[in-house]
């Protein structure tokens, strides 16, 4: 199988992205695919400088005004300085390293330190040389520069994952383990298209010639790794869990990458454990991974009750104008409640009866059985798009999740939380296997990651992985961006019906 023949089916098979050319992809070579890393880079320190010089404009007239021609010698050369001095600390902040920039928080962490540097080293130089520095300018001008600094940053950063879900600045992939992993984790790769990773094929640890598997080329076997990343000029070797590949053979597979261009990803055993709970420690003179216990108790459970609760309630009153207008809708367009509510299995398995506003036509439930058979769900829970027993109104609070406002008062009951996993029917209870009921270890949420990740477009094994990710990984800073992430997802309506 030719390199141009590999690349033509991995790009039939990416299903999310625009064509690309195969002749390019496999043309032009690494160093060429990775060129624009250069020009990204470039441009982010120049938008940098652009931002400093903004926010010290900014600082200087606000705290000198526009005809002040008295300011502070100090201040006017710090105004002067503050883009070379800023782009300076982002150097010493490792800012600019590719390892940090595309994906993660890390490069925004690194801007936060970059900023609390500098304003401890002004306030530190200016104290020691007693220097005349305007507090004022100082106050303004580094937060906004940093502010500023995060904001284009973060639609540098969009931009690019927009233009790789349409086919560009991709790196070719090669994965490594067996079937069953290299299937999920190509799934994983296709639905995160943004991340810019293609898979032209893999290597198992038994290759039948010619063989393939689900749109998956096979290009040899696991002691072949570096061969093939040589003739097919891979960029990214991703090696998942194996026992053929214990330590020794890893060590030694990274050694011999070394001398390609292609960078190695290790995936580790437990995917779904990331952040805080991980860390590397050393024992016995190893270095070996730690996990530590989900914090679900104690202060950082009290700490979420608490923010649920003023949260719910502050929402109530702020949206208490739309609510009564909701709920005046559902009366006038139907017969029957204002209000639905329905069983359903909260944080230890014990019932409650979750609040919504009525979107359904009275006697819904019953119908359940008759339209089984036009299941648009994930095969446990059922969805049809065009639902017949929603009514007009109803379609449209689906639509943008109006209709589950009223579980703001399960929140304030404390039944539910402000973020968490989906609150589940008893009858979805019933068929759960044992990973599935460890959800039940933290309150079902108002909204969650399923409710940002597609809501009832995602399939059954992604609803497990999801909920599983978010108990496993809790932590208040993840409840707020999921909050912040809700908005956008509601707004959109995607997946909502």
């Amino acid at each position: 199988m030719t390199g141009t023949e590999v690349l033509r089916r991995a790009t039939t098979r990416w299903q999310r992205s625009a064509p690309v050319s195969p002749i390019r992809l496999r043309g032009e070579g690494t160093v060429a695919r990775r060129a624009w890393r250069r020009t990204y880079v470039r441009r982010i320190m120049l938008a940098d400088v652009a931002c400093a010089l903004v926010a010290a404009a900014a600082g200087y007239l606000v705290r000198f005004g526009p005809d002040h021609t008295t300011a502070a010698a100090a201040s006017k050369w710090i105004a002067l300085l503050l883009p070379a001095v800023w782009l300076l600390a982002m150097l010493i902040s490792r800012s600019y390293e590719e390892r940090f920039l595309w994906n993660g928080p890390e490069e925004f962490r690194r801007v936060f330190f970059a900023a609390a540097l500098l304003l401890a080293g002004v306030a530190t130089v200016a104290w020691g040389l007693r220097l005349d520095v305007a507090r004022g300018f100082v106050v303004i001008a580094l937060p906004l520069a940093a502010g500023l600094t995060l904001v284009q940053r973060y639609a540098q950063r969009k931009r690019l994952h927009h233009l790789r879900r349409q086919g560009r600045f991709l790196q070719t992939t090669l994965l490594v383990g067996h079937v069953g992993g290299v299937a999920a984790l190509h799934d994983q790769m296709i639905r995160e298209a943004y991340q810019g990773y293609r898979v032209i094929g893999c290597c198992l640890p038994s290759p039948r010639p010619g063989q393939d598997f689900d749109g998956i080329p096979v290009l040899g076997a696991l002691d072949e790794v570096v061969a093939v990343v040589e003739r097919y000029e891979v960029d990214t070797v991703a090696v998942l869990p194996s026992p053929e590949l214990d330590g020794a053979a890893l060590r030694r597979l990274g050694w011999d990458l070394e001398n390609t261009r292609a960078e190695l990803l290790l995936a580790p055993a437990v995917s779904e454990i990331v952040g805080p709970r991980v860390r590397i420690r050393p024992v016995c003179g190893l270095p070996l991974m730690h996990m530590e216990r989900p914090e679900l108790r104690g202060i950082r459970r009290l700490t979420k009750d608490v923010f649920d609760r003023a949260g719910a309630a502050l929402a109530l009153l702020t949206l208490s104008p739309l609510l009564l207008g909701l709920a005046l809708a559902v009366k006038l367009s139907s017969t029957g409640p204002v209000l639905f509510t329905q069983e359903r299995v909260g944080r230890a398995g014990r019932p409650f009866r979750m609040l919504k506003f009525r979107s359904m036509q009275v006697g819904a439930d019953g119908m359940v059985d008759r339209m089984a058979e036009r299941n648009d769900g994930n095969g446990v829970l059922f969805k049809q798009k065009d639902d017949p027993r929603v009514t007009r109104v109803g379609r449209v609070m689906r639509r943008h999740s109006l209709d589950e406002l009223p579980q703001l008062f399960n929140v304030l009951r404390g039944e539910m939380s402000l973020v968490g996993p989906r609150p589940p029917l008893p009858s979805e209870v019933a068929l759960y296997g044992l990973d599935m009921r460890r959800r039940f270890l933290v309150k079902p949420g108002l909204t969650g990651l399923w409710q940002v990740s597609g809501r009832s477009d995602l399939s059954w094994d992604d609803s497990v992985r999801i909920d599983l990710r978010y108990v496993e990984n809790w932590s208040l800073t993840f409840d707020l961006m999921i909050l912040c992430k809700t908005l956008r997802a509601v707004v959109r309506g995607s997946g909502a019906y």
